[in-house]
């Protein structure tokens, strides 16, 4: 019994060895996890998923395609810090606070840049409230830390206001609406596709865009580092075929705009209006840069981000 246990543990173990070396020598499929979020700014990437591009693409070469649907930004940060995401998209607030943590994180590209797709909401009956510069006295209530944030901070500052000048009430993007109908509050700042949506009801107001200020509104493309250097052709496809959906957009079937509307909750006209007011780039400009540079200021200013660090240290411009 013994001598067979001894054949037995010699027989596991070589079976091991021999499967640890094939694994070295055969990888197998390589799965890209994308993680995304209902934004009107990401929609290249869902005619991506929808129009199955990057499937098609990978379809020879051993790659899974894995989508990963999130709600919002910080819950992608900590996907693709548990490497449990391989690349993200996600806003300028969710990007330079992720660059900051210890597990490295690079910015590949910029999906889109939309300074309009933000606005300050007023009720559309408030004859009090018709710019930015009626905020004085007013209660404004967006979501604390967010580009609603830092966008309400430089609408004060062209109207050389201050927080004290205002009510600062925050409170969660899915709260906007009700705050705004049950006159918690003066007015909301919030972004796309909430802003048409809401405006489009019938009962809200656009009374400040986001191109009154120096607002740039840049996403971004966010990979692990180590995914980068062990799969960059991979990511490399992946802006390739975000880039080739840009192009459709105009274009879209009916099948592919039922299908983007029930995951934004909007209607394919909105669609097509709201699209209008992104630049789908892809690629990192230095106006990208800048605005995200200012996103880190904000947030080490409402410490919300520990120090200062450049964050052109952190893009690799995958796409040029």
């Amino acid at each position: 019994m013994k001598r067979f246990l001894k054949i037995s543990l010699f027989t596991l173990l070589s079976i091991f060895a021999i499967g640890c070396k094939n694994k070295k020598n055969n990888q197998g499929p390589v799965s890209v996890n994308i993680a995304i979020q209902p934004s009107a700014a990401f929609i290249p990437m869902y005619i991506v998923r929808y129009e199955g591009l990057l499937e098609k693409s990978f379809k020879d070469k051993k790659i899974n395609v894995v989508w990963q649907d999130f709600q919002s930004g910080p819950p992608i940060n900590q996907s693709l810090s548990a490497q449990m995401s391989d690349i993200g998209l996600i806003g300028d607030v969710p990007t330079v606070s992720v660059l900051s943590g210890s597990i490295p994180m690079k910015i590949v590209g910029v999906p889109a840049s939309g300074a309009d797709a933000y606005a300050m909401l007023a009720r559309a009956d408030d004859k009090t409230f018709n710019s930015s510069a009626d905020m004085k006295g007013k209660k404004i209530a967006t979501v604390f830390g967010s580009t609603g944030h830092n966008f309400t901070t430089k609408l004060l500052e062209k109207n050389n206001l201050s927080f004290s000048d205002i009510e600062f009430i925050s409170i969660s993007a899915d709260e906007a609406e009700d705050a705004l109908r049950s006159n918690f509050c003066d007015a909301i700042v919030i972004w796309e596709p909430n802003v048409t949506r809401l405006i489009d009801r019938g009962f809200a107001k656009i009374v400040a865009s986001g191109s009154e200020t120096d607002l740039r509104g840049t996403n971004a493309f966010v990979v692990r580092a180590e995914y980068l250097i062990k799969h960059r052709e991979v990511i490399e496809e992946v802006l390739k075929q975000y880039a080739n959906a840009v192009k459709m957009i105009d274009t879209l079937d009916e099948s592919t705009l039922q299908k983007l509307s029930i995951a934004l909750k909007i209607t394919p006209d909105q669609i097509k209006s709201i699209s209008k007011k992104y630049n789908f780039s892809v690629s990192v400009s230095e106006a990208d840069k800048n605005s995200l540079q200012d996103t880190v200021r904000f947030l080490v200013e409402i410490e919300n981000l520990p120090a200062v660090y450049n964050v052109s240290s952190k893009i690799d411009n995958v796409f040029n």
